[in-house]
């Protein structure tokens, strides 16, 4: 069999490649009908109660759904809600956001003027408020209405005076929605439903195939066959950054109980390696290693001054002697060569701080890479803290809400090291600027989860190098495939995304040389790869979605 590919199907293909790979993402609504359906997963309360899913209590006049989201501010100063984005909003061409808001007079207290603001704001940033813009909208009490903001239109204001117009910022990843103005401890209950954006925002990869875990359900010393206890002490005695512990393979230090990993870092003479310290704690490298995918680790973090824990991973091609991997020969870069993904790391000095950063080539030591976020409970409950991991950009989160994202315009090996396995590394380090009174305390884990898609990997589709004539492209609703030389058969086709999601399979029959492939209308504009099979021979190609 021969395949014909039309002179000004290559061509096109050829532009649409060349162009930035933002026009092929794929792409989704951002709406959230609170029922269940929505593409908005961490909305989030400062100073104010938060329920995603209350059965409505006003079914009438434009709102008759079941389930709305409840806004209760009980007298918070700066009372708010908000989610935020791992991607940023680009305002230029899609800048309206709308949703219906019911606030009960019998809920608010004090002399408030009735109002409502939408705030854009960085969520990158230590102080996200700093560069925000604002529009402020009246509202009236005890009945459903629909409240619209045009950031390109309305009147808005910018906290920096000195901010472009909305419409020129894509600085913009996190909305806040607030009730009645801030600092002030009047109360006010509400129900917001049906939020919508014009615009669409990236599609974040389905993560439904758990790949390894551990969580933590058998007592007594960690799982050996998961776990390596990381012991030897550097060349020279001492651990990097002016750390002052040992780390050892103790249950004092590190033990499982009751379904909870225990880290321990404590006050005490101990001496290791013919070196004598006053701290000891654990240091915990995975026998597992991975590439790509969302990890999620449940922890409690130690509390006290000079405490550094970290949830964090190194590529297991790092030359460090006594890690894990390099012992198993694999030890062929240095720091920060093999590249180091800090998922979680907290100072003691800075209580309710957590950050995460990545070290490359590029940036290593005091890098420039990183992002956190305030968490006002670390040490007292567990929050989840996560890293999505793909081939173009890491998000890390706690609790799903993002608070970093890297995604560097050039990746090569000094800012992008990160196309290798990595593995783990759990444990809590002692400053030596540790307080006086310190005596011990823990890093807890609940569980620690790696995810990857559970549907066919993209290598299947990257080794399909036949190509094949088709048209239309851009496509609307239908494909039609060419081929020359192949007898009347049936075939089996699939349509992937570019992350190897399969979306859409077929079985179809070709008819004279062709193979019709209709209802694709309801993708999503975009890059798809189209995949088939015919005599032992894998055939795919890229179209375009209009």
């Amino acid at each position: 069999m021969t395949i014909r590919i039309k002179t000004y199907v290559t061509f096109l293909l050829a532009v649409l490649l060349s162009l930035p790979s933002l026009i092929f993402a794929q792409t989704q609504p951002l709406q959230d009908d609170f029922e269940g359906n929505g593409t908005i997963t961490n909305w989030s309360g400062d100073d104010c109660g938060v329920n995603t899913r209350l059965e409505n209590p006003h079914k009438q006049g434009i709102n008759l759904s079941d389930t709305v989201l409840e806004y209760d501010d009980n007298g918070g100063l700066y009372a708010n809600i908000r989610f935020q984005l791992a991607e940023n909003f680009d305002l230029s061409n899609h800048y309206t956001f709308s949703f219906k808001i019911y606030v009960p007079s019998s809920g608010l207290t004090g002399s408030q003027t009735n109002k409502i603001s939408m705030k854009l704001q960085d969520g990158s940033l230590g102080a996200p408020w700093a560069t925000q813009t604002e529009i402020i909208k009246n509202i009236v009490v005890d009945q459903w209405q629909t409240i619209t903001f045009d950031f390109k239109n309305d009147n808005f204001i910018n906290l920096d005076a000195n901010s472009p117009i909305p419409i020129q910022r894509t600085d913009f990843n996190r909305v806040l929605i607030q009730i009645n103005g801030e600092n002030n401890n009047d109360h006010v209950l509400a129900y917001i439903d049906d939020f919508l954006y014009d615009g669409t925002i990236a599609a974040s990869p389905v993560y439904d195939l758990l790949i390894w875990s551990d969580e933590f359900d058998t007592d007594g010393a960690i799982d050996a066959n998961k776990w390596f206890h990381q012991t030897q002490l550097p060349a020279g005695g001492s651990w990097y950054n002016n750390e002052i512990q040992h780390y050892t393979n103790r249950l004092e230090n590190s033990s499982v109980d009751n379904g909870i990993l225990k880290i321990v870092a404590k006050k005490e003479a101990f001496t290791d390696q013919n070196v004598t310290k006053q701290y000891t704690s654990a240091r915990l490298n995975s026998k597992f290693a991975f590439k790509y995918g969302k990890v999620e680790v449940r922890a409690k973090l130690p509390i006290g001054a000079g405490t550094w824990p970290a949830i964090w991973m190194l590529g297991k091609n790092i030359n460090e002697d006594g890690a894990y991997w390099d012992n198993q020969g694999l030890g062929t870069a240095n720091w920060p060569a093999c590249g180091e993904i800090d998922i979680m790391e907290h100072w003691g000095n800075n209580q309710n701080y957590v950050s995460s950063a990545l070290h490359t080539p590029s940036s290593s030591g005091a890098t420039i890479n990183h992002g956190g976020q305030t968490i006002a409970t670390v040490s007292s409950d567990f929050h989840v803290y996560g890293l999505e991991w793909t081939a173009d950009k890491m998000i890390f989160t706690v609790d799903g809400l993002p608070h970093y994202t890297y995604n560097p315009s050039v990746k090569d090996a000094s800012t992008w090291p990160f196309d290798a396995e990595q593995y783990f590394l759990l444990n809590i380090a002692i400053e030596a600027s540790i307080d006086p009174n310190f005596t011990e305390s823990a890093m807890e884990i609940d569980y620690i989860r790696v995810y990857q898609s559970s549907t066919v990997s993209t290598k299947q589709v990257e080794n399909a190098p036949e190509k094949f004539s088709h048209y239309p492209n851009p496509i609307d609703d239908e494909l039609i495939i060419e081929l020359e030389d192949v007898n009347e058969q049936e075939v089996n086709l699939t349509i992937y995304s570019l992350d190897g999601k399969r979306l859409k399979t077929y079985q179809t029959a070709i008819q004279g040389n062709k193979i019709t492939l209709n209802n694709l209308g309801d993708l999503t504009r975009g890059m798809y790869i189209v995949s088939f099979q015919l005599d032992d021979k894998n055939y795919s190609a890229k179209v375009f979605k209009n």
